[in-house]
């Protein structure tokens, strides 16, 4: 049997501020739309389920979000997740330029949660809160010049 990964789904209070947020980084929309019907109630379980929704990609096509504001049922508040906690935890971004990447999530008003760090002289890597509180890690691989 083959398997592919078809994208990460993240609920979100606000989908343009994480639209907003995600193609600042980089990603590209590829599509969005409004989804609602005996379909959706089955496929995700809902009843009355009704969202906006929208995919986005990174440039090179590899790797796809797919994020939703629930219009119903209404959206359940939650704290956000911690690091350490089980469940889905982060999304991760490879960026060429993590000091580029941080100054575009600052204008979101988002930052690292403690700082940049270096792992063993091979990546520089931090993890921030995004919109709706998403973990994103951002990571710059460190080349020899």
């Amino acid at each position: 049997m083959a398997i592919t990964l078809e994208n990460v789904g993240i609920a979100v209070r606000d989908i343009e501020e994480a639209i907003s947020f995600f193609t600042d980084l980089g990603l590209d929309v590829v599509g969005r739309d409004t989804i609602s019907g005996e379909w959706a109630d089955t496929a995700v379980g809902l009843d009355g389920n009704h969202a906006r929704i929208a995919v986005l990609t990174t440039p090179d096509g590899h790797g796809r979000l797919e994020l939703f504001e629930y219009l119903h049922p209404e959206a359940i508040e939650t704290e956000p997740t911690l690091p350490n906690e089980i469940g889905m935890h982060r999304v991760a971004f490879s960026v060429d330029d993590i000091d580029e990447a941080l100054r575009i999530a600052a204008r979101h008003g988002c930052y690292p949660l403690r700082g940049v760090a270096t792992y063993q002289d091979l990546y520089k890597l931090t993890y921030l809160r995004g919109p709706s509180g998403i973990l994103v890690m951002l990571a710059q691989e460190l080349t020899e010049d």
